[in-house]
């Protein structure tokens, strides 16, 4: 534990920027990485705005679904946004380093948008969970205000929460070593740089984990144990099928998001190690966002006909 001998150079020698420690420790692959990541990045990209623009412009995706599937992929381009492009300079750049702000602004906004993601992912499992166990009151228990409801409160807590950690982390004194062994400014790794006893800095960080990752979690597993449930009872195997087809691409998303993510901010100290933190923080980070137009385009058949109707459509236009 840090002790307040820890702090008296603070007032001399106040931490101004942050430096993160290479990705690898192997010098010659580092190029052969930023290409790597770069098309990963990429490839989130171009994959999460063709999902935006076709539920946007195709009519028969103008549905709570839909709604909620361009919200998501909205805010996959934010989240992997907020973290790739510093990493693929950092790749290039003898210097890596970042400013004391600029890391308090990267961590506000990986925080707002991976906290609001736990939450969108859980308002989708619900739209699932009525359309399912209850079909006949689907268009009024998921009416257009519900949805922009849902959407809202889940950005809401995503703001709040965000700037409560920035907040708490970024008032912590700094002094010294100010080396980041990360690829971006996360809260455990910045905790490990503060000055003082931060004890009650990582209860708290845990507490709020539980809270935002583990409650939506919870709740999305309470609700597909009920669309299980609906389903099982169904007489053809045929329909189970076909019902069944309609949330296993959620399913799917929320097992690669959730799976990453808890086991990185959640697992005891003792298996703790910068190396695999960095691996799996650049899964829920980049690899999951590649992931999910291509999980929902290659799972979902009303997206793969929108796609081949836009494409189509360009064709005939050129």
């Amino acid at each position: 534990k840090k002790t307040s001998s820890d702090v008296t150079s603070w007032n001399h020698s106040v931490v101004t920027y942050f430096q993160f420690l290479p990705f690898s420790s192997i010098p010659q692959i580092q190029g052969s990485l930023f290409c790597l990541v770069l098309f990963m990045y990429l490839s989130t990209l171009v994959g999460n705005i063709l999902i935006i623009t076709v539920t946007m412009v195709d009519a028969a995706l103008h549905s709570p679904m839909y709604f909620f599937l361009k919200n998501l992929s909205f805010l996959e381009i934010g989240y992997t946004t907020s973290t790739i492009p510093k990493m693929l300079v950092n790749f290039l750049a003898k210097s890596k380093g970042i400013s004391f702000l600029g890391c308090a602004i990267q961590m506000y906004a990986f925080c707002l948008l991976g906290i609001t993601e736990c939450c969108l992912l859980a308002a989708m499992a619900y739209d699932r969970y009525v359309a399912i166990c209850h079909p006949l009151r689907y268009t009024t228990m998921m009416n257009w205000n519900k949805c922009f409801l849902l959407s809202a409160v889940s950005w809401l807590i995503g703001v709040l929460v965000a700037l409560g950690q920035t907040t708490f982390i970024f008032t912590l004194p700094y002094c010294g070593p100010n080396r980041i062994n990360h690829f971006f400014c996360d809260l455990p790794p910045l905790l490990k740089l503060a000055c003082v006893d931060t004890y009650k800095n990582e209860i708290t960080t845990y507490i709020t984990a539980v809270l935002f990752i583990m409650v939506p979690f919870l709740l999305i597993v309470v609700t597909y144990i009920q669309i299980l449930h609906t389903i099982f009872k169904m007489p053809s195997a045929g329909d189970k099928r076909k019902t069944f087809s309609t949330c296993s691409s959620h399913l799917v998303v929320v097992t690669l998001f959730y799976g990453s993510g808890i086991v990185t901010y959640l697992r005891p100290k003792a298996f703790y190690s910068s190396s695999s933190t960095k691996l799996l923080s650049l899964f829920y980070t980049l690899m999951s966002p590649m992931m999910n137009p291509l999980i929902y385009s290659l799972r979902n058949k009303e997206v793969k006909q929108a796609l081949k109707r836009l494409i189509a459509k360009n064709i005939n236009v050129t």
